[in-house]
């Protein structure tokens, strides 16, 4: 990353990125070689990303041909506005983020056991108020959703994260832009005034 300052290397905030996402973007090379990308639901479950889907279709075809897949959550915290730099130039304006990108080679399960645990752990974290009889390979009343549906694993053994929350700015325009979200207080607002203090502090 060019951006060093940018980079997050802390484990549990990049868990927590991710596990509090409710979708994410699966990058792949189509078979005609030209890029693809899709929106899916996942979960994490240790370190492996689950998604599920239709056994056909361009994107399971893309990654029987080519594997290497690259798959990204955002999270878009607190616009910017120039004006808060008191500055009569559009150029300070900015959006705060953060992102994670895993790059892997994505493995399709085949074995029933791991894929209902994986549909399990999606159903918990979408569902998480239950109502559903709990997806099993013993159940019965899921043995054939099992066989008709495709679960694919992506290792997150490259992963990169950016959370870009000002962390390039002197330290007395991060602590007058924080004032001044939480002077705003737009929605999001008071919880990127706090990401930008744990990132780096104001003090």
């Amino acid at each position: 990353m060019r951006r060093k300052e940018f980079e997050q290397h802390e484990q549990r905030a990049i868990e927590a990125l991710l596990d509090s996402a409710g979708h994410g973007f699966l990058a792949f090379v189509r078979p005609n070689l030209t890029p693809g990308a899709i929106a899916v639901n996942f979960v994490r479950l240790d370190s492996t990303i689950y998604f599920h889907g239709s056994p056909q279709g361009e994107k399971m075809e893309a990654l029987a041909a080519n594997p290497e897949v690259a798959f990204m959550v955002a999270e878009a915290m607190s616009l910017i506005p120039s004006y808060f730099s008191a500055s009569d130039l559009a150029c300070p304006a900015s959006q705060f983020f953060r992102s994670v990108v895993v790059r892997g080679r994505a493995r399709i399960v085949e074995d029933p056991a791991e894929k209902a645990i994986a549909l399990q752990a999606l159903m918990e974290k979408l569902q998480p108020e239950g109502g559903y009889l709990p997806i099993s390979q013993t159940s019965t009343r899921y043995r054939k959703q099992l066989r008709a549906t495709a679960v694919v694993a992506i290792p997150m053994d490259d992963v990169t994260a950016k959370f870009k929350l000002g962390q390039n700015l002197p330290r007395s325009r991060r602590a007058s832009i924080a004032r001044q979200l939480t002077e705003r207080d737009a929605p999001g607002d008071s919880e990127t005034a706090a990401a930008m203090a744990k990132a780096r502090p104001f003090i």
